[in-house]
Protein backbone atom coordinates (compact mmCIF):
# COMPACT_ATOMS: atom_id res chain seq x y z
CA UNK A 1 0.00 0.00 0.00
CA UNK A 2 1.62 3.17 -1.47
CA UNK A 3 0.53 6.48 0.82
CA UNK A 4 1.74 9.74 -0.39
CA UNK A 5 1.04 12.69 1.92
CA UNK A 6 -0.15 16.62 0.26
CA UNK A 7 -2.01 19.13 1.02
CA UNK A 8 -5.53 18.61 2.36
CA UNK A 9 -8.19 19.61 -0.90
CA UNK A 10 -11.46 20.06 0.32
CA UNK A 11 -12.67 21.31 -3.37
CA UNK A 12 -11.79 18.61 -4.91
CA UNK A 13 -13.11 16.21 -1.82
CA UNK A 14 -16.63 17.83 -2.71
CA UNK A 15 -15.72 17.99 -6.28
CA UNK A 16 -15.37 13.42 -5.86
CA UNK A 17 -18.45 13.62 -2.94
CA UNK A 18 -20.28 14.82 -5.75
CA UNK A 19 -19.46 13.08 -8.86
CA UNK A 20 -19.77 9.58 -6.97
CA UNK A 21 -23.41 10.58 -5.77
CA UNK A 22 -24.12 11.77 -9.65
CA UNK A 23 -22.86 8.57 -10.80
CA UNK A 24 -24.38 5.80 -8.26
CA UNK A 25 -27.71 7.62 -9.65
CA UNK A 26 -26.89 6.86 -12.96
CA UNK A 27 -25.82 3.15 -12.12
CA UNK A 28 -28.98 2.73 -10.17
CA UNK A 29 -30.86 3.54 -12.99
CA UNK A 30 -29.84 1.42 -15.54
CA UNK A 31 -32.05 -1.72 -16.30
CA UNK A 32 -30.50 -4.99 -14.68
CA UNK A 33 -29.61 -7.66 -17.47
CA UNK A 34 -27.26 -10.23 -18.08
CA UNK A 35 -25.40 -7.53 -20.26
CA UNK A 36 -25.35 -4.55 -17.79
CA UNK A 37 -24.35 -6.79 -14.84
CA UNK A 38 -20.81 -6.27 -15.06
CA UNK A 39 -21.10 -2.13 -15.46
CA UNK A 40 -23.74 -2.28 -12.85
CA UNK A 41 -21.28 -3.99 -10.36
CA UNK A 42 -18.48 -2.47 -10.89
CA UNK A 43 -19.78 1.00 -11.06
CA UNK A 44 -21.58 1.09 -7.53
CA UNK A 45 -18.26 -0.42 -6.07
CA UNK A 46 -16.29 2.95 -7.51
CA UNK A 47 -18.93 5.16 -6.36
CA UNK A 48 -18.20 3.75 -2.59
CA UNK A 49 -14.29 3.95 -3.69
CA UNK A 50 -15.09 7.77 -4.47
CA UNK A 51 -16.26 7.91 -1.36
CA UNK A 52 -13.32 6.69 0.24
CA UNK A 53 -11.19 8.64 -1.99
CA UNK A 54 -13.16 11.88 -1.23
CA UNK A 55 -12.21 11.31 2.92
CA UNK A 56 -8.66 10.88 1.75
CA UNK A 57 -8.10 13.77 0.14
CA UNK A 58 -10.02 15.79 2.44
CA UNK A 59 -6.83 14.66 5.06
CA UNK A 60 -4.30 15.56 2.55
CA UNK A 61 -3.88 11.47 1.78
CA UNK A 62 -3.13 10.03 -1.76
CA UNK A 63 -3.68 6.19 -2.36
CA UNK A 64 -2.28 4.59 -4.82
CA UNK A 65 -4.67 1.46 -4.69
CA UNK A 66 -7.95 0.54 -3.38
CA UNK A 67 -7.99 -0.90 -0.04
CA UNK A 68 -7.47 2.17 2.09
CA UNK A 69 -10.16 4.41 0.54
CA UNK A 70 -12.44 1.26 1.24
CA UNK A 71 -10.76 0.67 4.75
CA UNK A 72 -11.35 4.79 5.23
CA UNK A 73 -14.83 4.35 4.87
CA UNK A 74 -15.22 1.14 6.68
CA UNK A 75 -14.33 3.53 9.82
CA UNK A 76 -17.30 5.72 9.31
CA UNK A 77 -20.00 5.03 12.13
CA UNK A 78 -23.45 5.57 9.62
CA UNK A 79 -26.76 4.44 10.07
CA UNK A 80 -27.12 2.14 7.27
CA UNK A 81 -29.69 -0.83 6.94
CA UNK A 82 -26.84 -2.99 6.11
CA UNK A 83 -23.55 -3.64 7.27
CA UNK A 84 -20.80 -1.43 5.50
CA UNK A 85 -18.19 -4.48 5.85
CA UNK A 86 -20.26 -5.62 2.66
CA UNK A 87 -18.74 -3.13 0.48
CA UNK A 88 -15.19 -4.86 1.06
CA UNK A 89 -17.11 -7.94 -0.71
CA UNK A 90 -17.95 -5.18 -3.61
CA UNK A 91 -14.03 -4.27 -4.12
CA UNK A 92 -13.17 -8.22 -4.51
CA UNK A 93 -15.92 -8.26 -6.79
CA UNK A 94 -14.95 -6.07 -9.05
CA UNK A 95 -11.27 -7.52 -8.74
CA UNK A 96 -12.50 -10.53 -9.89
CA UNK A 97 -14.21 -8.49 -13.16
CA UNK A 98 -11.73 -6.67 -13.45
CA UNK A 99 -8.70 -8.92 -13.32
CA UNK A 100 -10.45 -12.49 -14.03
CA UNK A 101 -13.25 -11.71 -16.82
CA UNK A 102 -15.53 -12.69 -13.82
CA UNK A 103 -18.74 -12.04 -15.16
CA UNK A 104 -21.46 -11.95 -12.14
CA UNK A 105 -24.23 -13.87 -11.05
CA UNK A 106 -27.56 -11.97 -11.51
CA UNK A 107 -28.15 -12.56 -7.42
CA UNK A 108 -24.59 -10.89 -6.92
CA UNK A 109 -25.44 -7.75 -8.72
CA UNK A 110 -29.17 -7.55 -7.00
CA UNK A 111 -27.34 -7.78 -3.75
CA UNK A 112 -24.41 -4.86 -4.87
CA UNK A 113 -27.64 -3.12 -6.16
CA UNK A 114 -28.74 -3.85 -2.45
CA UNK A 115 -26.09 -2.51 -0.52
CA UNK A 116 -25.87 0.50 -2.70
CA UNK A 117 -29.80 0.99 -2.14
CA UNK A 118 -28.80 0.59 2.14
CA UNK A 119 -25.85 1.77 2.48
CA UNK A 120 -24.60 4.67 0.02
CA UNK A 121 -26.81 7.57 1.00
CA UNK A 122 -26.47 7.37 5.02
CA UNK A 123 -22.36 6.86 4.06
CA UNK A 124 -22.50 9.98 1.01
CA UNK A 125 -24.45 12.29 4.25
CA UNK A 126 -21.17 11.22 7.05
CA UNK A 127 -18.78 11.91 4.23
CA UNK A 128 -20.35 14.87 3.69
CA UNK A 129 -20.44 16.12 7.09
CA UNK A 130 -17.17 15.14 7.92
CA UNK A 131 -15.77 16.84 5.12
CA UNK A 132 -17.37 20.22 5.55
CA UNK A 133 -16.87 20.20 9.51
Amino acid sequence: MTIRYKKPDKKNALSILEASKRDMKFTLSLDLSDESGTTIARNIYECFRMLGDALLVAKGIESKDHVLPISELLKIQADTRRPIQLIDNLRKLRHNINYYGYQPRRIEVEDAISIAENCFNPLFKEVDRIINS
